[in-house]
């Protein structure tokens, strides 16, 4: 199985991506992952980046893992053109498409159902999954206080939070019908 994740620190911190091939490897799935990632940035940028248009139309990937910018999200208008283009680009190919929502940062946790509400709606609009990392954020902060999700810098992930993101987007991937 080839993967290609793209999107920015909350990607690859703590090499999430490879938290995931590990989770892949322990449920005998044998996964190849790349990752197309740039701190701060948000899918606008990886649509004009010509490396994501080639990796995406010529990486012979299963799954395509879509982050955008979490802190601060900016105008869902920016994130949408972003995904319509490369959502243009994955419906050529035989890959399925997940988008990874992300968590807001400690304090704000009140922001959740709005970036949740982004990510939830492009799903749709292409009929494809979301892996609700930011959800089950929340849902695991409420129910293991003890665990500290976030890195020092409180946006970030942990590596317990970076575990938790592997885990849902594996969780997702292989429990539901992707697009």
């Amino acid at each position: 199985m080839r993967v290609l994740f793209i999107g920015n620190s909350h990607t690859y911190y703590n090499d999430m991506p490879k938290m995931f091939k590990d989770i892949c490897a322990e449920n005998g799935i044998d996964a190849q992952i790349t990752l197309l990632s740039k701190g701060g940035m948000g899918l606008d940028y990886h649509a004009d980046n010509q490396q994501t248009r080639f990796n995406i139309l010529y990486g012979d990937y299963d799954y395509v893992i879509l982050q955008h910018v979490a802190h601060p999200m900016g105008e869902f208008s920016v994130m949408e053109e972003a995904a319509d283009r490369i959502m243009e680009w994955i419906a050529q190919t035989r890959a399925k498409a997940c988008f990874y929502m992300t968590w807001t940062k400690e304090g704000d946790e009140a922001s959740q159902p709005e970036m949740s509400a982004r990510y939830r709606k492009l799903a749709e609009k292409y009929g494809c999954l979301v892996a609700p990392v930011g959800e089950k954020w929340w849902e695991h902060i409420h129910t293991h206080p003890e665990v500290d999700l976030y890195y020092e810098d409180r946006k970030h992930a942990s590596v317990d939070g970076s575990k938790l993101a592997a885990k849902t987007i594996f969780e997702t991937l292989f429990t539901s019908a992707a697009c």
